[in-house]
């Protein structure tokens, strides 16, 4: 058997976590480990350590007994997640705009244009999840280990963060003229165009929760 094949435990913590980001999963949900492992036919073992998992990446809230909750996240939280993202994406674009090679570029442009053709075809799922692979890919062509370690164990909640809008056209064009910066080495426009991009999104955030 080959080592790198995907554990049960892999494959259920990977949909759960897919179900919960693509909004399948709603915020306050009941996990039950009895009726999940029924569903994806395996035995509980895998579904207890896969929602272990998911508590870690903060995407899961734990209840007595055999179940748990898909997390609910507060106004704190989102303003938590928020502040991080201020002091680490204009950093982020500005060392990936110095740094990036060709090949991280050319692997960047192609998510780009996943995003983009998803976000005209009104696909919000493959859309969101290509935004969100984006600004991963990013932190990659930063080329910094300490800001890949400080960001891992956030990506699953910056994951969340990243889905939560509603016009898909208007990121994926936020992303163009970053991906462009980027391209260009214009550090100074990357770092500019990310504060910008963190500030949009805040308002595509509050206007798909109706706060404004």
């Amino acid at each position: 058997m080959s080592e790198s094949r995907e554990s049960e435990t892999e494959r259920v913590t990977r949909q759960l976590r897919g179900e919960i980001l693509d909004g399948v999963r709603r915020p306050g949900e009941r996990l039950v480990e009895r009726e999940l492992a029924a569903a994806l036919d395996v035995s509980r073992v895998p579904v207890r350590e896969a929602l272990k998992a998911l508590v870690s990446e903060g995407l899961v809230t734990l209840r007595p007994r055999s179940w748990a909750v898909v997390r609910t996240f507060t106004d704190s939280d989102i303003a938590d997640l928020t502040e991080v993202r201020e002091a680490f994406e204009p950093l982020t674009f500005r060392l990936a705009a110095e740094r990036r090679t060709r090949e991280g570029l050319d692997r960047l442009r192609a998510v780009l244009d996943e995003q983009l053709a998803a976000a005209r075809a009104k696909d919000a799922v493959v859309a969101r999840r290509k935004a969100a692979d984006f600004h991963e890919l990013v932190t990659e062509l930063a080329s910094n280990e300490l800001l890949v370690e400080i960001e891992r164990p956030l990506r699953s909640r910056m994951r969340w963060l990243l889905t939560q809008h509603d016009d898909l056209i208007a990121v994926a064009g936020q992303h163009l003229e970053l991906f462009t910066a980027i391209a260009n080495r214009d550090v100074d426009a990357a770092e500019r165009l990310a504060a910008e991009h963190l500030a949009q999104s805040q308002v595509l955030f509050r206007s798909s929760r109706g706060m404004e």
